[in-house]
């Protein structure tokens, strides 16, 4: 079985980003940000879909975290998009259901070729500490774009902000698994009716 890695670099006037991605890996992560609460999000990704990943990145954050959310969600697309190869034998689907205390969200996933995001989380407030909410939309705009996929992201309910998030990035982590796992019965076979993706 060939290894699903890639390594990607971009370089813009706001970013300069670097990822390392393993997609059969064990779950390993390191990050070197600067967003403290975007690399404990990314953590939970790693660790529930069982992918190693390293993200460095330096960004106009005296300005602030916008243009390095968006932009790791890019590369990270980007990332997965070489990694991943030409999905013969994959799942292709994926979805999960997280709860965390009183908040719950699902997460559906299609690597489908066609980039598609339907985002539908409402939060109690405006910030989590320091990161401003809106920015979570732009992060999973980029990687959409930037992965090919189809995206479906609902949370179902919830009071505390913190916790709708984290179940939304572990419930992702959880689908891309599902979505990314080869399928014992579709050996060497693209799962689609068109014959590729």
């Amino acid at each position: 079985m060939t290894e699903r890695r890639a390594s990607i670099q971009r370089n813009t006037l706001e970013t300069q980003i670097e990822i390392q991605i393993n997609l059969d890996g064990t779950g390993k992560s390191n990050f070197e940000t600067g967003v403290a609460f975007l690399e404990h999000m990314l953590e939970q990704v790693a660790r529930h879909g069982v992918i190693d990943l390293n993200i460095s990145a330096k960004g106009d954050l005296h300005i602030d975290a916008h243009h390095t959310v968006e932009d790791i969600g890019i590369t990270l697309g980007q990332a997965f998009a070489k990694a991943i190869g030409d999905k013969k034998g994959i799942r292709r689907y994926g979805h999960a259901y997280v709860p965390l205390d009183e908040a719950l969200s699902r997460v559906v996933i299609d690597f489908s070729g066609r980039p598609g995001l339907e985002f539908h989380v409402d939060f109690p407030r405006s910030h989590i500490g320091e990161f401003d909410v809106d920015l979570f939309h732009e992060f999973f705009q980029g990687f959409t774009n930037h992965a090919l996929i189809t995206l479906h992201i609902d949370n179902l309910y919830g009071k505390n902000a913190h916790h709708i998030i984290e179940t939304v990035f572990k419930a992702f982590g959880r689908a891309l698994r599902m979505a990314l796992e080869f399928d014992p019965r579709m050996q060497n076979i693209m799962p689609s009716t068109k014959g590729s993706l």
